[in-house]
């Protein structure tokens, strides 16, 4: 299987846009201005303990972060978004009026953190054997 990009400003940018987090917000967390934000969304790799901290203001774990790919957020709402008629043709009328009960970014993380936990404890049983 191929190595994953691992662009880590680009995905604490993803992870920013899906939790409608904008720039100034997280420069304002971290106590740094919005362009050092940008600096370090441009950045390939950002240190540990910046990652750390960025980690714990997304409410995520920094290895989310580092594992994070787009491609799994893609599969996880197609996974989960069904449109209930029968009639194609309606399926974009009722995509524009799907209004979920809960916090959709919230539930997709929650997923792909116990997707990433699940990835560990396999790898934990392989190196084992």
């Amino acid at each position: 299987m191929a190595e994953p990009t691992l662009h880590i400003g680009r995905k604490i940018s993803k992870i920013r846009e899906l939790k409608g987090m904008k720039q100034e917000t997280l420069a304002h967390e971290l106590g740094i201005s919005q362009q050092a934000v940008s600096k370090i969304e441009q950045s390939a790799d950002v240190d540990g303990e910046a990652l750390e901290k960025i980690a714990k203001i997304l409410g995520l774990s920094s290895e989310a972060i580092k594992a994070f790919t787009e491609e799994a957020v893609f599969n996880i709402i197609s996974n989960t978004f069904h449109n209930t008629s029968s009639d194609n043709s309606t399926l974009i009328a009722s995509s524009l009026n799907y209004q979920p009960t809960f916090n959709t970014v919230e539930k997709i993380v929650e997923l792909y953190e116990r997707l990433l936990l699940a990835e560990k404890e396999k790898n934990e049983l392989l190196k084992g054997k």
